[in-house]
């Protein structure tokens, strides 16, 4: 085993992953309780006392939720940019923050991460492409619209997680206030089920073999919803090989192992 890698819950209410190489093991962000993350990650059979790192995307409490609690109970490294650093509150808790700048590369043990700026409504949001012996992880929710430079740092990843938020018809007619609807359909807010048909049609490059839909909204998508308008744009690029799953708001994934 050289890459583990599970969702442990990812949606409007949540958020966090866990990403292990023979050496560390590191949470992608903390969008639960800290008990919800210590009873995700014991259903992966991981202990929360030997998580080694923690990066975070952004300050949105539904990737933060667990990181106060965390930094209180653990003495380890919270990866973040100066930003996002001071937009939390930490509630008088001193965590050891370390700070790196947009576009950098990061190094945890024998993880290699490239961070890279996304389109989103908060203070200096980023996602991850996390790299060890060869193998590529691509984390990219949280963004209005697929960027050049996004398409550029995604190509080659062995599994991609993805956003695929919210159908637009669903949205327009749904319950949220129009400036709610505005703010998610804007360039700084969340990416559709129609935008990735249309990344996965003409710009994926087919390297992924799993392919994960993160993030859908439970007020304005639904997993079948997003599943088919992934799987007809990759039917139309050709990428029948592509293996499709939706992540789950309420419990951790299986757990891929490269």
């Amino acid at each position: 085993m050289s890459l583990r890698f599970s969702t442990l819950g990812s949606g409007s209410s949540g958020n966090a992953a866990f990403v292990a190489t023979d050496n560390v093991r590191v949470l992608v962000d903390a969008g639960f309780s800290y008990r919800a993350l210590t009873k995700r990650l014991a259903e992966i059979g991981e202990d929360i006392e030997s998580i080694d790192a923690v990066l975070i995307s952004h300050e949105h409490s539904d990737h933060c939720k667990g990181l106060v609690t965390m930094a209180k109970r653990r003495k380890i490294p919270f990866y973040m940019t100066e930003m996002t650093a001071d937009a939390l509150d930490w509630g008088g808790v001193e965590p050891r923050i370390e700070l790196f700048p947009a576009g950098s590369r990061l190094s945890i043990g024998d993880l290699e991460i490239d961070t890279f700026t996304i389109p989103h409504d908060a203070a200096d949001p980023v996602g991850f492409c996390l790299r060890t012996n060869g193998f590529k992880l691509g984390l990219v929710t949280d963004l209005g619209y697929m960027t050049a430079s996004i398409k550029h740092r995604i190509l080659g990843c062995d599994l991609l997680l993805l956003e695929s938020n919210h159908d637009l018809e669903m949205l327009k007619v749904g319950p949220y206030p129009w400036s709610v609807k505005q703010r998610v359909m804007s360039r700084v807010g969340h990416l559709s089920n129609q935008a990735v048909g249309d990344f996965l049609a003409s710009d994926f490059d087919r390297v992924a073999r799993t392919i994960i839909l993160a993030h859908l909204s439970g007020n304005n998508n639904h997993p079948e919803i997003a599943r088919m308008f992934a799987e007809q744009a990759l039917e139309r690029a050709g990428a029948v090989d592509t293996r499709l799953l939706v992540a789950a708001q309420d419990g951790p994934s299986e757990v891929f192992e490269f």
